[in-house]
């Protein structure tokens, strides 16, 4: 997978640029706990509750894990590998955005190293499974509507492609989807994009038939 030596928004190893939040803080923006309040459920459209409540009992009956998974996690990373990002994510759309399939960048490679989890807010995922059809976003700044996401400041996110998780029976589990702190040509727009609807329906059909490591 390919790095961005000349990336500008990489974080150096000793001293962040004065833009950037502390490491501790990127995390938490992104999700760095598990737990969600009970309040959280309450918060929510009667709409947006049948739906959470569908979500939970198709995966139980599936027997898909709601936490960090192996066979997830290589399939955001075979997808991220392909794209050329350098995140990738098999996301539950829960109380919170759980990452079961998360793939970034080492530890030490000075790019932000992310959480399992991310408010229900965030990000682009919410958009994309209200849609319920890809999104691809070679540039996030290129529209106002999606540039301004808390996700874009604290990761220094570029570009976003993602895709819906839709089961058979039409419910919506979540999404799978790519990031990365640079833009991407519109040339490859159509590529990447693909790349996340194969990888979704891949998902789909590994939930559906296949025992979870």
């Amino acid at each position: 997978m390919s790095q961005h030596p000349s990336d500008p928004y990489r974080t150096p190893q000793a001293t962040p640029p004065a833009r950037s939040l502390p490491r501790r803080d990127m995390r938490d923006a992104i999700g760095g706990s598990v737990a969600q309040p009970a309040a959280a459920l309450t918060s929510q459209s009667p709409q947006q509750s049948l739906e959470l409540a569908q979500r939970y009992e198709l995966l139980h009956r599936l027997g898909v894990p709601t936490v960090a998974n192996e066979d997830f996690d290589d399939m955001a990373s075979h997808m991220a590998e392909r794209a050329g990002f350098l995140y990738g994510f098999v996301n539950l759309g829960l109380e919170k955005q759980k990452f079961v399939g998360l793939h970034q960048p080492p530890a030490d490679s000075g790019y932000v190293i992310v959480g399992r989890t991310m408010s229900r807010d965030h990000g682009w995922c919410p958009e994309v499974m209200a849609r319920r059809k890809a999104l691809p976003l070679h540039d996030v700044h290129a529209s106002p509507r999606f540039s301004g996401n808390a996700v874009v400041d604290a990761v220094g996110i570029r570009s976003y492609f993602g895709a819906p998780l839709i089961h058979e029976s039409g419910v919506v589990l979540g999404t799978v989807c790519v990031i990365d702190p640079e833009k991407r040509p519109l040339s490859e727009a159509r590529r990447i994009r693909d790349i996340t609807i194969n990888t979704g329906a891949q998902v789909m059909d590994h939930m559906s038939r296949a025992p979870l490591r």
